[in-house]
């Protein structure tokens, strides 16, 4: 932490200082000499004379001859010593630059000794110094004044002044003067009234010097009023710089005020990519950051209101104007609002956010122009996506609406919350994975897991896939086959052919249950057929560490360890299968419950080796069968004439992306 005095500290230091003040003694006295003054304050204190502090009330005077004669008279104060004040704990911890900072403050300087010519006679200057510096010598002041051409001056006043160094000019001596010969200044106003200078004419026999106080009053009567550096005339008192233009007096330049402007909380570059690194080092070029997903309620930017000019003046205090910022509207766009702080834009609904031709605008629907690759990385998109082009084999595209690929997809993950619609068709690769949380529509599926929420729709044909849908399959077109793989609906699986004639791999039919079910019920019953594995190994151990116990009427206190621990792992297991079994007896309940009529149809062939399943009852297909209809009827499968699919699913056709419900 920095090392700094709080205001508590500041006011313990200015208590006790005053507490000081208060206590010191005083009292006036007079001597033929200064140093004959502070001699007897300190025999009537009773202290040291190292400890008196003085202030001169009037300048005693040897007179001529003894004539006009004058004593030193002083007030003299006893010296209190200065009390510690315990500074906090962040001054003792100050880091580096805290301490170099008090370094450069605590710098090592000398004292120094000026001699000025005033009216009033040789006056003398001695400053302290700081650190480690040097005092001024008696020796060097003296040297000082005889340069100034000052022989008659008071050595007693001389040293106490040198001793004191209180930086304030003190009369040491006398010169006899020339006011004709006094320095002289000129100022120049310069830089469009910005900038004052004065120039100084050194004096002459003597001629005396100028005064901060003289400087001061001549720079008003020549209208300087404004600006005026007070370090810069001290300076110039004290090492009078003759012939020589020095700047005395600044003005103020006016500051514009700063237009209003936006503070984006997204990147506003579209050529910008982020890409990401993984924990190893590695960088995914697939994930090029493109599209900056919103959600509804987020802010998005918020703008800064316009500044007030500050006016500036000139040294001779004329005001000058200065331009207060412009101001500017809130960039609404499309699907967003202004909060009611009136600056903080908010958006409407999730999707990505954009800014063009100055507007900030939240779109719903994102567009690919061509096909999904290194160019454009992976799309993941709060909203629906609509791919002009291929989803080439490798790339993933999420959305949370709908999906929409003009051309076809590789070995890819595609993903939506909506409908997922491939005009072209899924070439998987045995790579592919297509979820939709409604319905997948694709001219073909070959080689891929499909999940869809609802419906799979295909018109030339599914071969060798996993195929899951809560509703139906309907593969319905010229060459509309389900070949090979595993296909698995609630309601219904309908299409034209199913298998093939000449064999291959086996084609798997199932319907009348909710397919995400059974699979969850087939899991439970493997993890707890699992756990009864492990009940029966613990069981073996159980029984050998009981017949042991029995035959010795103990065991060892590790077999005993081991036992107890056995038996708490059994007990565990137990609790554990008890809860499998009433969560797949539930699922069981569940899928028994259902009235959906699953069936399954062909139009035109069906060819054995087809495994055909109806809820729980399975069989395959020993003979060529054509055009029908497959349902349960009495716990056995039945056979009618084929039906056709409802019509309104087909007629309804795949949805419109632009419409995500």
């Amino acid at each position: 932490m920095a090392a700094t005095l709080g205001i508590p500290q500041i006011a313990e230091l200015m208590r006790r200082y005053l507490e000081e003040d208060t206590a010191k003694k005083s009292l006036v006295v007079e001597g033929k000499s200064v140093e004959e003054a502070v001699a007897d304050a300190a025999t009537q204190l009773g202290v040291d004379v190292r400890r008196i502090e003085f202030e001169v009330l009037e300048r005693g005077s040897p007179g001529l001859l003894g004539a006009g004669r004058r004593n030193w008279r002083i007030r003299a104060y006893v010296a209190a010593e200065r009390k510690s004040v315990e500074l906090p704990v962040e001054v003792a911890d100050a880091d580096a630059e805290d301490l170099s900072q008090v370094a450069a403050l605590s710098k090592d300087r000398d004292g120094e000794c000026f001699v000025r010519l005033s009216p009033d006679g040789a006056l003398l200057k001695v400053t302290s110094p700081l650190g480690r510096g040097k005092r001024v010598s008696d020796k060097s002041a003296v040297e000082k004044l005889e340069a100034r051409a000052v022989r008659q001056f008071d050595e007693e006043m001389l040293r106490e002044v040198v001793r004191q160094a209180s930086g304030d000019y003190v009369r040491v001596g006398d010169f006899i003067t020339n006011p004709a010969n006094d320095a002289l200044m000129t100022v120049d106003i310069a830089d469009q009234e910005m900038k004052a200078y004065i120039t100084l004419t050194p004096p002459g026999p003597g001629g005396c010097d100028l005064s901060k106080a003289t400087l001061l009053s001549f720079l008003r009567n020549n209208r300087i009023v404004f600006g005026v550096d007070e370090d810069a005339l001290q300076d110039v008192e004290d090492r009078p710089r003759y012939r020589e233009a020095v700047l005395v007096a600044e003005g103020a330049k006016p500051q514009n005020g700063r237009d209003a402007y936006v503070q984006f909380n997204f990147e506003t570059d579209k050529s910008t990519y982020r890409l990401k690194e993984a924990a190893d080092g590695k960088v995914n070029f697939k994930e090029l950051g493109l599209i900056q997903n919103v959600v509804a309620g987020q802010p998005l930017a918020r703008k800064v209101p316009p500044e007030i000019g500050k006016t500036g003046r000139t040294v001779t205090g004329k005001v000058i104007p200065a331009r207060n910022g412009k101001d500017m509207p809130v960039p609404l766009g499309r699907n967003v609002h202004v909060a009611e702080d009136g600056a903080t834009i908010i958006a409407d609904i999730n999707g990505q956010v954009t800014y063009i031709a100055g507007r900030i605008n939240v779109e719903e629907i994102f567009t690919v122009p061509g096909d999904v690759n290194l160019k454009t990385g992976n799309i993941m998109f709060l909203g629906t996506v609509i791919v002009q082009g291929n989803v080439d084999d490798g790339f993933v595209v999420k959305a949370s609406g709908n999906i929409e690929v003009k051309g076809g997809v590789g070995k890819s993950e595609v993903v939506a919350e909506g409908d997922i619609v491939v005009h072209q068709g899924v070439t998987g690769k045995s790579g592919c994975v297509i979820n939709a949380g409604k319905s997948v529509w694709a001219k073909f599926i070959e080689n891929a897991t499909v999940e869809a929420g609802e419906n799979v729709i295909v018109s030339d044909g599914l071969i060798n896939c996993s195929v899951t849908a809560n509703r139906k399959i309907i593969c319905q077109g010229k060459r509309a086959a389900i070949l090979g793989g595993v296909y698995r609906a609630c309601e219904e699986i309908n299409a034209k052919t199913l298998g093939s004639p000449v064999g291959g791999a086996e084609t798997i039919i199932e319907v009348g249950y909710d397919p995400k079910a059974k699979e969850k019920a087939d899991q439970l019953q493997a993890q707890a057929y699992q756990i009864k594995r492990q009940v029966e190994e613990v069981d073996k151990n159980v029984a050998t560490l009981n017949a042991i116990k029995k035959q010795r009427k103990s065991l060892p206190e590790d077999k005993e360890a081991i036992l107890q621990d056995n038996l708490m792992r059994r007990e565990d297991f137990i609790v554990e299968l008890r809860s499998l079994g009433k969560e797949i007896e539930s699922i069981q309940t569940y899928l028994n419950g259902l009235k959906t009529r699953g069936r399954i149809s062909a139009s035109s062939r069906i060819y054995p080796g087809v495994v055909l399943a109806i809820k729980d009852i399975r069989e395959s297909v020993k003979n060529e069968q054509k055009a029908l209809t497959f349902y349960l009827e009495n716990q056995m499968l039945r056979t009618t004439k084929y039906e056709e699919p409802e019509d309104e699913i087909l007629r309804r056709g795949p949805p419109d992306a632009y419409k995500t419900d």
